[in-house]
């Protein structure tokens, strides 16, 4: 074998890399050790799968909140409840995608403890990118591996 083919079979995958994108004054494209800059916090969380039963995993991460008030979305400071119109859309690497209100994660209103996980069950997701948590769902629908976006919507200023 070559030199350049063995090395190319023992080089590791680069560092899986999320894009945070829409309507923040800040974005970014983090990896999951980027995500270790961020108070790390725990989940046991048990999912109900309809197709394969009760699964049960321990995830370690920042809250979504956090790391999305850094990117600073524009919200209107003078407004307060400027925030309830932002939509949040993850989308993973298998093609899934959930939806989230800010005001769900949002500290003055719904405080649900989302997190993008680094680790589950104390393996590291460094190449296969962080994953959506909500350990307030009883099931996995809205859990999505392998995050690739995350973008910040507010462009919902009218109800008509």
């Amino acid at each position: 074998m070559s030199q350049s083919l063995a090395a190319a079979g023992t080089a590791t995958r680069p560092l899986a890399e999320l894009a945070l994108t829409g309507d923040l004054n800040h974005p970014a494209r983090l990896t999951a050790p980027d995500l270790l800059a961020w108070p790390q916090h725990d989940a046991d969380v048990s999912f109900e799968c309809a197709t394969s039963g009760t699964r049960h995993h321990r995830f370690t991460g920042p809250l979504l909140h956090d790391v999305l008030a850094t990117a600073r979305p524009g919200f209107d400071p003078a407004r307060r409840k400027d925030r309830l119109r932002f939509l949040i859309a993850v989308s993973g690497t298998d093609g899934h995608h959930a939806l989230l209100s800010w005001a769900e994660i949002d500290p003055d209103f719904g405080r649900a403890p989302v997190l993008l996980a680094v680790t589950i069950d104390d393996t590291s997701l460094d190449r296969a990118g962080p994953q959506l948590v909500l350990p307030q769902d009883r099931c996995g629908a809205r859990h999505i591996s392998g995050i690739t976006a995350i973008r910040v919507d507010g462009g919902y200023t009218s109800w008509t």
